[in-house]
């Protein structure tokens, strides 16, 4: 399988980060931007500490609020 872009600044590779969505050109995973921002550092700080700029940060985001958006989950 190729590098496959599944949304805007996010791509999966199965050669980097085991095939988890990360921003595009780099190996930084969108579950680790979300869970540092969940956690309370900002856009910002995310930015400087992974070198990203802020719409890969906000793509990130509003990724992850796509899958959330789209899960099913049955209730017994």
């Amino acid at each position: 399988m190729a590098i496959k872009r599944i949304f805007q600044n996010i791509t999966l590779d199965p050669k980097v980060r085991f095939g988890k969505p990360v921003i595009e050109g780099t190996r930084v995973p969108v579950d680790l931007i979300v869970g540092k921002v969940g956690g309370g550092m900002t856009i910002e700080e995310v930015m400087e500490e992974y070198g990203l700029t802020k719409g890969q940060v906000l793509n990130a985001l509003r990724y992850a609020a796509k899958v959330v958006a789209n899960e099913e989950i049955a209730l017994a």
